[in-house]
C-alpha cells in the first residue's frame, strides 16, 4: 500500500531532503485549505505523560472543528515532521526515546544525529515558514527572562517573530518572564503585537491581563486576517505576535501566580539551572506549587487558543481567496507546489 506524502527540497537541490509533510497536510497545502501549525515541545518538556497526549489530540480535534486542517511538528528519528502521526505523536509524549527541545540552533546537531526533538515555538516558526503555514498557535511564548539585562538571556521565540512572517497566536508572554522587557525586545525586532478582544491590556499566561498594553488590538478572527493579509502582501520579514487572554473562568489570582513563579524562580536561581532548562523546570514547579492549577490554566488556555488560531486561519484562506497574494513562483518541468522559496514535490512511499 502507498500513500502521499511530501518532502521539501531546497531550491535547486534536489537531493537535499529537509521536511516530511503528512499526507493531510500536504493536501491542505496543495488544495490551498487552512492549516494552523502546532508546536512539539508542549508536548515533550511542558507537560507530563498522559496529560500532554490528552491536550495535543484534544487541540488538533478543535483545529478540525473550526474548518482548519492541524500540522503539529515535531522531530522523529532524525527527520522533521509537519503533521505527527499518532504513533509519532504518543512516542514523543511518553518520552521512551529523549526528545531534545529544538530550536534553531539544535536542528543541525538532532538531525545529524537522527534523534527525536521537541520543536520550541522559534523551531516552530522556522519549519512553518518553510512549507508556506503562516498561522501557529501556542500557550504562551518565550521572552525576555526575568533579570535578562543581566544574564542577557533571551528566547530565540523573540527573534525568529523577527524574522518569519508567520503569526503566532498565544496568551502572551509566559509569566514567569520579563513581559515588559519582552514587548520592548519585541518592537526592536519589528514585529508586530496586537491583543484579540476589546482592549489593548497584555495577557499575562495565567492571567488575562498584565500592567502593559500593546500597540494594537483586533477583535474578531476576520480582523485578525486581515491584519495578516497585509503583513503578507507587503513582503514583510517579520511576524506577528496576536495576545489572546485566558478565559476568564480558567485564570488564576494574579497574586497566587506571582507568589509561586518568585518561590520557583529563586529555586532555579539557588539550584544553578540556566539555559533551556530553565522554563520547564519553573513550569513544573509552579504547578506543584499552585497543586495543580497552572497546569490546568495551561491546557484551558491552549485549547482556546487553537480554536482562536484555526479560525483566523480560515478566515485568511478566505481572504485570500478573494484578494490572491503576490507570490513568487519555482518554474519546474515536474508537477510541482511552490511554496514561499522551496519547492514540495510529491512522492510514493510503501
Amino acid at each position: 500500500m502507498h500513500h502521499k506524502v511530501l518532502r521539501v527540497f531546497s531550491r535547486g537541490i534536489s537531493t537535499f531532503k529537509l521536511v516530511d509533510v503528512s499526507p493531510e497536510v500536504s493536501r491542505a497545502l496543495a488544495e490551498r485549505q487552512p492549516v494552523l501549525a502546532l508546536e512539539s515541545t508542549i508536548i515533550t518538556h511542558g507537560m507530563p505523560y498522559p496529560r500532554n497526549l490528552e491536550m495535543a489530540e484534544s487541540v488538533e480535534q478543535i483545529v478540525r472543528e473550526q474548518g482548519a486542517v492541524p500540522a503539529t511538528i515535531g522531530i522523529i528519528g532524525g527527520r522533521v515532521k509537519v503533521g505527527l502521526e499518532r504513533d509519532s505523536m504518543v512516542e514523543l509524549a511518553i518520552l521512551k526515546t529523549p526528545a531534545v527541545k529544538t530550536s534553531r540552533r539544535d536542528f543541525p546537531y538532532v538531525l545529524s544525529k537522527g534523534l527525536n526533538g521537541g520543536t520550541t515555538v522559534s523551531g516552530t516558526i522556522i519549519v512553518a515558514n518553510l512549507v508556506g503555514i503562516k498561522v501557529f498557535a501556542t500557550g504562551g511564548i518565550g521572552g525576555v527572562h526575568r533579570g535578562g539585562e543581566v544574564s542577557m538571556d533571551v528566547s530565540a521565540d523573540l527573534t525568529e517573530l523577527g524574522r518569519n512572517p508567520v503569526t503566532v497566536v498565544s496568551s502572551g508572554v509566559k509569566s514567569i518572564l520579563d513581559i515588559g522587557r519582552t514587548l520592548e525586545y519585541l518592537e526592536s525586532q519589528g514585529v508586530c503585537v496586537a491583543t484579540y478582544g476589546p482592549t489593548k491590556d497584555f495577557p499575562s499566561f495565567y492571567t488575562p491581563c498584565s500592567p502593559h498594553q500593546a500597540p494594537y488590538h483586533v477583535e474578531s478572527p476576520k480582523e485578525a486576517a486581515g491584519l495578516i493579509h497585509s503583513l503578507l502582501e507587503l513582503g514583510l520579514k517579520s511576524g506577528v505576535l496576536l495576545g489572546v487572554p485566558v478565559p476568564g473562568q480558567f485564570s488564576m489570582a494574579g497574586e497566587e501566580i506571582e507568589a509561586a513563579i518568585d518561590a520557583a524562580v529563586a529555586e532555579a536561581e539557588q539550584k544553578n539551572i540556566t539555559g533551556k532548562e530553565v522554563t520547564p523546570y519553573i513550569l513544573s514547579r509552579v504547578s506543584a506549587l499552585t497543586s495543580g492549577k497552572s497546569l490546568d490554566t495551561n491546557v484551558a488556555l491552549m485549547l482556546n487558543n487553537a480554536k482562536v488560531g484555526a479560525r483566523i486561519a480560515v478566515e485568511l484562506q478566505r481572504l485570500t481567496s478573494i484578494q490572491p497574494l503576490r507570490m513568487a513562483t519555482v518554474g519546474h518541468k515536474l508537477s510541482n507546489l511552490a511554496v514561499g522559496n522551496f519547492v514540495l514535490r510529491s512522492f510514493a512511499r510503501p
